[in-house]
């Protein structure tokens, strides 16, 4: 990520492929000009419905981000599920012309988003650990 931040002096978020169906646990990313393990984000929709979902690339909470987007989640009103969601800050720098980047993550991803992920997860840890 920092590679391609330095590269491109934009803002880099680290996604990953997950299964269709699952698409509606993430923020999911618009793209196009996909090279190799990055491409450019068009725009970002958060927890969409698996007819709506523009890919099954989703946001995995790693970010390189402006300063900007501060003054952006300041002026969020709650969205979905009544959260404020970054999403929505990064889809209104992408709108106003700021450059995003995705970077497709390598290495070993731990999702405490369900219990089960979260129970493997602690597992996982453990494991390190000992």
């Amino acid at each position: 990520m920092i590679d391609l931040y330095n590269k491109k002096k934009c803002s880099v978020i680290a996604t990953k492929k997950v299964d269709k169906k699952d698409v509606t646990r993430w923020g999911i990313l618009s793209i196009k000009n996909k090279i190799k393990n990055n491409f450019i984000i068009t725009d970002v929709v958060e927890k969409p419905s698996v007819s709506k979902a523009a890919s099954n690339y989703a946001i995995i909470g790693r970010y390189i981000l402006p300063y900007t987007i501060l003054d952006e989640i300041s002026k969020l009103k709650p969205g979905k599920d009544q959260e404020i969601h970054i999403t929505d800050a990064i889809k209104n720098l992408i709108f106003k012309g700021e450059k995003f980047y995705a970077n497709i993550f390598k290495g070993k991803y731990l999702d405490c988003g369900t219990l089960s992920g979260y129970i493997r997860s602690g597992i996982e840890v453990y494991r390190y650990l000992k």
